[in-house]
């Protein structure tokens, strides 16, 4: 049963943080935890995941903020579950930030962490919704209104999150995947089978193929050819429906092929960078970028970038498969930004973010795409192109301008041959030569590259290096990833893990500008208020002030009613 947790709203009179000297409760009202509980615990909207729980009248569920406070915790502070759950018990400042005010108080154990993760996977795998992507957007959505940070200019960038996986070779990815199948049968099927499995099964995939050649990689790859055919035809109906055996079949269709029962090897060009990388991370994707190869996801980030802002929000996070291009990330979540930031009118980004695609979305939103790089190769002389009408373009180059003609499927220039033939860069020069003329064919994609690519000249000269910053962004998300590998494994996972880290930074830049200027910490007071109206039961607070008024004016606790009298003496006033 779904149950909000507002203990934490009233303060006991006689709790930890009362119960510290005055000079020590000065002291934990400045601290990042302290900050944390005021800024985002107080503001996670635990009504978000009431759909996790049931509506019938049960055991209540553990309380929501407390678990996914300690979860952005643990990645902003890089700490292990063990770690965690150490400063919970014992860290009086950690206490403060989850809502505690006794040293007795553990909001909930180990299972119910574990539980409740589990709880979002299997909804993000039924539904596709991420929860704690809803609560990154409410919170942010609160920070940017709080703050009035200007969201029109914002800029964009991406980085590889490798899965924390071995790297398995071809083959001895195939025997690690024999070696798991064995271990998920029955003890009479081992008896049955131990023919076939033993070759590999007393020693790990990685010690099978430290001995063998290079001249024996061919004949391996054949044998677990038709082993794995032995294993699809004779284990199917007893174990299709483990998830070990659902990998396996996965592999099994990837690597290699039949025909007229007949199993053959897949060559190497014909492996994807899709296929499986490990049986411990089924999403993870093989991506070769500038000569640097990663295994895993990839993290694409967006946040404000406006020169006026004291300090940038980080407004949107994607996961992705690392072997998407960015442009086609961007594609995908451009209409997501928009309805987040509506008036987002210039966006920034590299190169690789450019599409013809995005170009129309550009347009459709009323976007200005800055771009800071191209990619590819570029022509050694510059052709402006620049739209008159539907069909018709001008062009032009260094030496001459003309207007440009439709054809079937594209359009084209005509440029004068002979005052080409007297221009120093005709040697360099894209444009065809025909007879009479030199012919530049361009299409209506191109003028929109083109356009894209020039728009950062019509830009004052101090917002054309906007982008580079976000670089800092990424490094924030990078320092929480040792040796640029992530802890977890899976997708869902890696989630977690960016919506986390992407709250945690933008509470970090809060707090710093609350240090630098306590007056912007006036701008959180709605939050408090907020949780204030919405989850204290007046009549409980009228309660205590009357019991408070008899315990001051007889001073003692003596005359108060018996049921009274035994709340207030065991601290449950």
């Amino acid at each position: 049963m779904f149950k909000k947790n507002s203990n934490h709203v009233q303060k006991n009179l006689f709790g930890l943080f009362n119960s510290l000297p005055q000079a020590l409760q000065k002291d934990a009202k400045q601290s990042s935890q302290y900050c944390f509980y005021n800024l985002i615990f107080c503001n996670i909207a635990e009504d978000i995941f009431a759909k996790l729980y049931s509506d019938k009248k049960s055991r209540p569920n553990a309380p929501i903020n407390a678990m996914l406070s300690s979860i952005i915790l643990m990645q902003r502070n890089n700490w292990t579950y063990e770690q965690l759950f150490e400063a919970i018990k014992f860290n009086i400042l950690t206490k403060f930030a989850l809502g505690l005010d006794s040293l007795d108080d553990i909001p909930f154990c180990p299972a119910s962490l574990f539980n409740f993760q589990n709880r979002l996977s299997d909804h993000f795998n039924q539904t596709g919704e991420n929860l704690l992507e809803q609560v990154f957007d409410q919170l942010t959505e609160d920070q940017l209104k709080a703050l009035k940070l200007k969201t029109n200019i914002q800029r964009t960038d991406s980085f590889m999150a490798a899965s924390n996986i071995r790297n398995y070779s071809r083959l001895q990815l195939l025997i690690e995947m024999v070696i798991r199948i064995h271990r998920v049968l029955s003890d009479e099927d081992k008896q049955r089978f131990a023919e076939k499995f033993q070759a590999y099964i007393n020693k790990t995939s990685g010690q099978y193929i430290y001995h063998l050649k290079a001249a024996d990689l061919p004949h391996e790859l054949e044998k677990m050819g038709q082993l794995y055919q032995w294993i699809y035809e004779n284990l199917y109906a007893t174990y299709a429906e483990f998830d070990i055996f659902k990998i396996f079949e996965r592999v099994y269709t990837e690597h290699f092929t039949v025909v007229e029962q007949k199993v053959t090897v897949k060559s190497s060009d014909q492996l994807h960078s899709g296929c499986l990388q490990s049986p411990d991370d089924v999403d993870a994707t093989y991506r070769d970028k500038n000569g640097k190869t990663s295994k895993g996801q990839a993290i694409n980030v967006t946040e404000t970038a406006h020169p006026d802002n004291p300090i940038n929000l980080v407004t949107d996070v994607a996961v992705n498969s690392n072997n998407i291009d960015d442009s086609q990330v961007l594609g995908g979540r451009l209409d997501r930004i928009k309805h987040k930031t509506p008036d987002l009118d210039e966006l920034h980004f590299d190169g690789g973010y450019g599409s013809s695609d995005n170009d129309e979305k550009f347009d459709d939103y009323g976007i200005t795409p800055i771009q800071t790089a191209v990619r590819g190769r570029q022509s050694a002389v510059t052709i402006e192109i620049e739209q008159v009408s539907d069909d018709e373009y001008k062009v032009s180059c260094p030496q001459q301008t003309v207007s440009s003609q439709p054809t079937r499927h594209r359009h084209k220039a005509e440029f004068d041959l002979e005052r080409c033939q007297q221009c120093p860069h005709r040697n360099q020069c894209s444009a065809i030569t025909m007879k009479k003329y030199n012919v530049f064919y361009f299409s209506h994609e191109d003028y929109l590259a083109r356009r894209r690519q020039n728009r950062i000249h019509d830009i004052p000269k101090e917002r054309r290096t906007l982008r580079n910053n976000v670089e800092a962004t990424v490094n924030e998300f990078v320092c929480k990833m040792p040796g640029k590998k992530l802890k977890v494994r899976g997708a869902f996972k890696t989630a977690v893990f960016a919506y986390s880290v992407a709250i945690s930074i933008n509470f970090g830049r809060i707090y710093r500008l609350i240090l630098d200027d306590p007056e912007y910490f006036k701008a959180f007071f709605f939050f408090i208020f907020k949780i204030v109206n919405e989850q204290v039961n007046f009549m409980r607070f009228l309660y205590r002030l009357w019991v408070l008024q008899l315990i001051l004016r007889e001073n003692s606790v003596s005359t108060l009613p018996p049921g009274v009298k035994r709340r207030v003496e065991s601290r449950c006033f």
